[in-house]
């Protein structure tokens, strides 16, 4: 039995499109054959079926076992109807490896890229997940990896840092996050140059999506301004970051060895008057004048609370009015609960006025000239 040329070159085709050896896909056939074979009347317990990949020639050999599974006896018992048999069976065949051979060249080529940007067509969008479309694969985006009150419509363009990539049974799985603190980090190394020759470095970041993110920033270059140079001319480079967050307010404070210098940086807009370091708790007492307390902790916490985990370091803020109440400390991993943050399209206007006077870095949807200067207490 001859199969046919039209299936012989469909083999050659595939394997030579997919890099899957012609053997591999006749293995993958004669297997095949040989439980199609089983299925026919009068068919033996036991086959195999051999398959000349120049002539395209089908032999099946029926075969007779001993107790121990060895064979004592073998002869041709090729049906006189598996030529057809063998075209169905082989369609099915080819069909099956095409999609193992993508799945696995997808997998190949997403396993090493994990921490890379992506960007990627919104195709589907529902409250557990969203599936955006690569090109060459589709990536899974799960509702705690969205930004908080983002809206995503399907067609939408975006980007999205790949946070893992595993091969399940069904295919190779892209996972994906746009909340994910290393997003920040690697949009902003798409606008600065220092920070991907190395000029500048990112210390720290710590983010609560969809409302703020702060970034520690240093330079190995005495010459170069790290914040300047993540900031851009009147913002211009952290004003890309801001628009793909969606309005997300970023914050870029200069790191330094000094740790509480470093936390009075972090906790800016506030003026901070003295800040007490204690290694042993990891402890920072930060002293604050009575009108710039609320400031200093922020809307809800989270000026505070973002400044802990910047540094690592718990933040107790107090004012330097002895009959003020000093404030909890605020730990580095408290989490910030969703129900009590507001929505980032909403903006309160009051609160937006009150950005006017800081010298912190700070730049948001509503900044489109320059970097906001105020006593914010968001």
């Amino acid at each position: 039995m001859k199969m046919d040329q039209a299936v012989m070159d469909a083999l050659d085709l595939v394997a030579a499109e997919r890099g899957v050896a012609v053997e591999t896909i006749l293995d993958a056939l004669a297997n095949a054959l040989v439980s199609a074979y089983k299925r026919s009347p009068s068919a033996a317990e036991e086959a195999r079926v051999v398959i000349d990949p120049d002539s395209g020639d089908i032999v099946v050999y029926a075969q007779e076992l001993d107790e121990d599974g060895n064979v004592t006896d073998e002869w041709v018992d090729t049906p006189d109807d598996f030529g057809r048999i063998a075209a169905q069976t082989a369609k099915q065949v080819i069909s099956q490896r095409l999609r193992e051979a993508k799945r696995d060249q997808v997998f190949e080529v997403y396993e090493t890229r994990e921490g890379d940007l992506i960007t990627g067509i919104v195709q589907q969008v529902d409250h557990r997940y969203s599936i955006l479309d690569l090109g060459d694969a589709e990536a899974l985006m799960p509702g705690s990896e969205r930004i908080p009150y983002e809206r995503l419509e399907r067609g939408n363009r975006v980007k999205a840092i790949i946070i893992e990539v595993r091969n399940d049974a069904k295919g190779p799985q892209i996972i994906v996050s746009r909340s994910h603190p290393d997003f920040v980090r690697r949009m902003l190394e798409l606008e600065v140059p220092e920070l991907m020759d190395g000029t500048i470095e990112i210390v720290s970041i710590a983010r609560e999506p969809g409302h703020r993110t702060k970034i520690a920033v240093k330079s190995n270059d005495p010459k170069v301004d790290p914040k300047g140079a993540c900031v851009g001319a009147r913002g211009a480079r952290v004003r890309q970051v801001v628009n793909e967050l969606r309005g997300e307010k970023v914050d870029v404070v200069e790191w330094r060895e000094d740790v509480g210098q470093f936390i009075a940086e972090a906790l800016g807009p506030a003026k901070v008057q003295q800040v007490n370091i204690s290694e042993e708790d990891k402890i920072a007492t930060v002293i604050v004048a009575d009108h710039q307390l609320s400031l200093a902790i922020g809307k809800e916490g989270q000026n505070a609370r973002l400044a802990a985990r910047l540094s690592g370091y718990k933040v107790d803020i107090q004012s330097d009015q002895p009959e003020a109440q000093a404030e909890e400390a605020v730990p580095a991993d408290e989490p910030v609960a969703a129900e009590q943050a507001a929505p980032v399209e909403e903006p309160a206007d009051q609160e937006e006025a009150a950005e006017a006077g800081s010298d912190e870095t700070t730049v948001s949807d509503e900044d489109a000239q320059t970097p906001i200067d105020g006593d914010s207490e968001e």
